[in-house]
């Protein structure tokens, strides 16, 4: 049997907490520049070109995307904040998973009252794709979100026994 790899990219569409965060950003900018102009002086210019780019550094965190990689039954979730910064979030093989099954699954919600924290690397709205499962992470009982496409479910369902993973129809 030959190498299994997949790998697929989800953007996490904006929510209304980012968007208030955003404006509070450009805001609390704006504020701390026209501040330093008036108590700062010669120093001002400095100051407030110091406070834009934090302000703009502090933005880039809002524009987020979540990288699946699956190598042999390993699964890798890394966070990429603007295209550039790149940062492992979880990696784990999936014979580890105790259950994967689609997030509104009502029949398997009981087995996921375990987890004692919920982790969603998804775009944040809830499609035919979107699915949960349930592992030891971190010496944790955590329930992960993500959105994998079918080929990607089909490459996990290659290595996860049919007991542990269920694919909505």
């Amino acid at each position: 049997m030959g190498d299994v790899f997949k790998e697929q990219i989800i953007k996490r569409n904006p929510t209304f907490k980012d968007t208030l965060k955003r404006v509070g950003i450009i805001i609390g900018a704006f504020f701390l520049s026209i501040l330093s102009f008036m108590f700062l002086g010669p120093f001002a210019v400095f100051v407030a070109f110091a406070v834009c780019f934090a302000a703009y550094f502090a933005m880039s965190f809002f524009n987020v995307e979540y990288e699946y990689v699956f190598t042999n039954g390993d699964l890798d979730i890394d966070i990429i904040y603007s295209k550039s910064r790149r940062k492992r979030l979880f990696s784990s093989h999936v014979n580890h998973f105790d259950i994967m099954c689609h997030v509104e699954d009502k029949t398997r919600i009981g087995e996921f009252q375990s987890a004692q924290e919920t982790k969603d690397y998804s775009s944040g709205t809830v499609t035919e794709n979107t699915y949960a499962f349930l592992t030891n992470h971190n010496g944790k009982r955590v329930k992960f979100i993500i959105e994998p496409n079918k080929k990607m479910l089909k490459a996990i369902g290659t290595v996860l026994t049919r007991r542990k993973l269920f694919i909505k129809q």
